[in-house]
């Protein structure tokens, strides 16, 4: 009952909920890790003290993640997906009947190992002969791949100062390495971090820009998560069309994924794309494109420690 984890997300607020243990704390090579059994989400994944998903709501940030994209391409079969380490997005994937392989390539063997021994929910997946996992540097692994792909996916951390993650959203990355590494009717996605009324601003309408310096075709939709505390919000891009219709997503719903979404369907999918007017028009309006040298960051730490009081 004294047991709790605290997350700064702004300087005037903090996000705080009761524990029942700690499954795993530690520092890996890269990043702070912490694997959290709590009162109300169940099992947390915490890396560099920010919320990365929670058992009882990760479905809503992982389908949200995955099926719009692999839906809008109108026959994906390979997929890879940066970051992931927990397996929830590859698990997402590989419920797509076309899908013939999903590369799944994190920085943080430590991550994924305790992510693949806690999360029952993704056993299958990580024993799954489809998925390809590796343990590199994105960046890396992408540059020195031949092949393409029809879906890249970003299911990288939160772009926090001094993490590994912030290079995989600048300019240079997805025009030099991401685009030239998309097949024809190539799809890229990525988690672009809160897209709440007083926190889109931080890097979500960044991101958003900085996608459209280098694709034709450009979409975001938003989600709310409990157990971020925040709406969430999604970038979707290729140079071909992206069409989002609510009886056309229904029927491709029903005939390409298997066993039944929880969170998403036609209607909700195309809900999700419309923004309320403080957030489009701030995307509307936003000149900075992410670079090296000028990126945003999400703000805080987290912290953990027994005794601590709501």
């Amino acid at each position: 009952d004294d047991s709790w984890f605290e997350e700064e997300i702004d300087v005037h607020l903090k996000w705080s909920f009761a524990l029942n243990s700690v499954l795993h704390k530690g520092t890996s090579e890269y990043q702070e890790i912490a694997l959290l059994d709590t009162k109300p989400f169940g099992k947390v994944l915490v890396i560099d003290g920010k919320m990365q998903s929670a058992e009882i709501d990760e479905f809503i940030y992982h389908e949200c993640l995955i099926h719009p994209a692999l839906l809008c391409h109108p026959n994906p079969k390979t997929v890879f997906i940066m970051g992931g380490g927990e397996g929830s997005a590859a698990r997402e994937a590989l419920r797509h009947k076309s899908v013939e392989k999903v590369v799944m390539c994190d920085i943080d063997q430590e991550v994924v190992d305790f992510c693949k021994k806690h999360l029952a929910a993704n056993y299958d997946a990580f024993r799954n002969p489809k998925l390809d996992l590796v343990i590199n540097d994105a960046k890396a692994e992408l540059e020195k791949r031949e092949e393409k792909f029809d879906v890249i996916v970003g299911d990288l951390a939160d772009p926090v100062e001094g993490g590994p993650c912030y290079q995989l959203y600048t300019n240079s990355f997805y025009s030099d390495i991401v685009k030239p590494k998309l097949n024809q009717n190539g799809i890229l996605v990525t988690q672009a971090g809160p897209a709440g009324v007083f926190t889109h601003n931080q890097v979500f309408s960044s991101i958003h820009n900085t996608i459209k310096q280098v694709f034709k075709y450009v979409s975001t939709y938003t989600a709310h998560v409990p157990s971020f505390a925040d709406t969430w919000g999604w970038v979707i891009a290729s140079d071909s069309p992206l069409s989002i219709d609510s009886e056309d997503m229904d029927q491709k719903i029903a005939e390409r994924i298997n066993g039944e979404l929880m969170y998403l369907n036609g209607a909700s999918l195309v809900s999700s794309t419309i923004l309320n007017k403080t957030v489009a028009e701030t995307l509307k309006n936003e000149s900075h494109v992410y670079t090296e040298e000028s990126a945003r960051f999400i703000h805080g730490q987290g912290l953990l420690g027994a005794n601590k009081k709501m």
